[in-house]
């Protein structure tokens, strides 16, 4: 069962991994509701199961209330890759200074989840595997033996991520995604983008 993105993130809180704020909306009135609510700039994503959203038009920035429903209304019913759109996702807009990804998966062939860290995010991470392999940091983790700390640290530095703000954000990141992870029974769990904002806070935005 695959997720849509405002019920990853919903999960994602439960386990205490920081996400942005943001409200689900089935029509324009809602996404104007929400757009008021929330306040400031938004973005206004479609929910689909499928990949693309932005090249199709389904991930849109919108100044406030009036340009959230205007918005709205123009992607809901978008047809994306086969995927009819019938809800938005209003979130406030994130200034962002830095991208990575981070995931787990479960590695078929080792018979062990695989974390895989890299501070190219924002892209497909096929991409990054195939044009710059040595920028992602690959670890495996024993089922037996459990997450541990140093395997974070491992993972971290791997990655070449050296501030030491971000360092501490991630590794907190990284174990909760374990347990998130763990405990929903999840073959993935994908942080892509995990933002770093100007003000030096780590988050997953997507």
């Amino acid at each position: 069962m695959d997720l849509y993105e405002y019920q990853g993130k919903e999960l994602f809180e439960r386990f205490g991994i920081p996400v942005s704020e943001g409200r689900l909306a089935a029509t324009p009135q809602e996404a104007r509701a929400a757009a008021e609510e929330l306040g400031g700039p938004l973005v206004v994503k479609a929910q689909v199961l499928t990949g693309g959203r932005g090249k199709a038009g389904g991930v849109k920035l919108a100044d406030g209330a009036d340009d959230a429903e205007a918005k709205a209304e123009d992607i809901l019913g978008l047809d994306i890759n086969g995927h009819v759109v019938r809800k938005v996702w209003i979130e406030r807009a994130s200034d962002i200074s830095k991208e990575y990804y981070l995931s787990i998966t479960f590695d078929r062939g080792a018979k062990k989840p695989l974390y895989m860290l890299t501070t190219e995010g924002g892209i497909e991470i096929e991409q990054v595997a195939e044009e710059n392999p040595d920028a992602l940091a690959r670890l495996h983790v024993d089922v037996l033996e459990g997450f541990q700390p140093y395997q974070a640290r491992r993972l971290v530095y791997g990655a070449g991520i050296d501030d030491p703000n971000e360092q501490k954000q991630i590794l907190g990141i990284v174990e909760k995604l374990y347990r998130c992870f763990v405990e929903s029974d999840a073959m993935l769990t994908e942080i892509n983008p995990l933002i770093v904002t100007p003000d030096g806070d780590v988050r997953a935005l997507d």
